[in-house]
């Protein structure tokens, strides 16, 4: 079985499953299924708004996809949790990525 189709089963049983979800937006995102990884990640979260790895990911996703001005707005959020839950990643990571969507 493969990667998303395992993850597509394990969420059937359980729809609320952060690490899933967030592993089957990946799995699309490597695929270069833009939609579907960023129909996944909005699942993430609606479901998990301060999921911040999920955050920083989907905008590196919209990056790659040449979706800039969507990216800028996914860091925007992501930076907002990260400093609603305390998480570092704020403070390296996020503010790294400005430069790349110019």
């Amino acid at each position: 079985m493969d990667r998303i189709a395992m993850l597509n089963e394990i969420l059937t049983q359980k729809p609320t499953d952060a690490f899933a979800r967030y592993g089957l937006a990946m799995e699309y995102s490597k695929a270069e299924q833009v939609d579907k990884a960023m129909e996944e990640f909005g699942k993430l979260l609606s479901a998990h708004p301060d999921y911040c790895a999920g955050y920083f990911m989907a905008a590196q996703t919209l990056v790659k996809a040449e979706r800039g001005e969507e990216a800028k707005k996914m860091l925007v959020d992501g930076i907002a949790s990260a400093r609603r839950t305390g998480t570092a990643m704020h403070n390296r990571k996020w503010k790294g990525c400005w430069p790349e969507l110019g």
